[in-house]
């Protein structure tokens, strides 16, 4: 298969997975070897990284700039806002995931690539999201996150470094479960993305440029990528906010579970 078309479907693949809770990792890693596609490599993880930051940074774009100047008002003695709390809420959280990160890399992409531990993850915490959702109080806003539902959520987030898991499905479900509501918990998830990006895409960039690599990169093949994964996260953000408010998590419980049956039967 011509290297653009590949690259065109994983792009849209990523766009859509990084921000529902089915787990953007597990498909990138399922759908190439189910249809016996080469591995995309880390230029083009590092490329559709890019993309989702950029959805999500245009989407979310008033709050984040809120987020920045109360947080800056916050050290700089200006008192301390919602905004600002929210800062510190979503930088506490990520600690977690950066140290787990580093922790366990070795063990994360040897062992844990491989379609067993990912079906086995779809399943568990597709149920988890279930419960999650159908038992969660879902009364709380987000402003009214603090630092113990950052510590909870942050923790579920270093989770998800488990291919299959879905960093935004787990992160959700935490929020779900400290009793935000469906919208506050989507979004606490989708600003939190933003710094787990940043970071995941900087660590594969070192290790990119560390390789030196850099006369293998198709630059126009990179920009593609980044183009179509970034409009097609930009319309899941958008969509999937309005999709759950309507219809809730269940669908996707069912999706995951489907799904992890169906590759526990073709790859057992």
């Amino acid at each position: 298969m011509s290297e653009w078309v590949q690259t065109f479907w994983l792009s849209i693949l990523q766009g859509l997975t990084e921000f529902l809770p089915v787990s953007s990792s597990g498909h990138l890693v399922l759908v190439p070897s189910l249809l016996g596609w080469e591995d995309q490599g880390l230029v083009f993880d590092v490329a559709v990284h890019i993309g989702t930051l950029l959805a999500v940074l245009f989407y979310f774009r008033k709050e984040v700039l809120l987020l920045m100047s109360d947080w800056v008002k916050s050290i700089s003695g200006g008192g301390m806002t919602v905004y600002g709390r929210l800062a510190w809420s979503i930088g506490f959280a990520t600690i977690f995931v950066g140290v787990a990160g580093v922790v366990f890399e070795n063990t994360i992409d040897g062992m844990l690539r491989n379609p067993i531990p990912i079906a086995v993850a779809t399943i568990v915490f597709g149920i988890v999201l279930g419960l999650a959702d159908k038992f969660g109080q879902r009364v709380r806003d987000i402003d009214s996150i603090g630092w113990r539902d950052a510590c909870i959520i942050g923790f579920a987030q270093a989770i998800a470094l488990i291919p299959g898991t879905s960093r935004s499905g787990i992160t959700i479900s935490a929020g779900l479960a400290v009793g935000l509501t469906r919208e506050a918990a989507a979004r606490f998830s989708f600003l939190l993305s933003i710094p787990v990006i940043l970071l995941a895409g900087g660590w594969q960039s070192r290790k990119l440029f560390g390789d030196n690599n850099g006369d293998l990169i198709d630059v126009r093949l990179l920009v593609f990528a980044i183009v179509i994964s970034a409009m097609f996260a930009w319309m899941c953000i958008h969509y999937f906010l309005r999709f759950i408010d309507r219809f809730g998590f269940l669908p996707f419980v069912i999706y995951r579970l489907l799904l992890g049956v169906i590759l526990l039967l073709v790859f057992m």
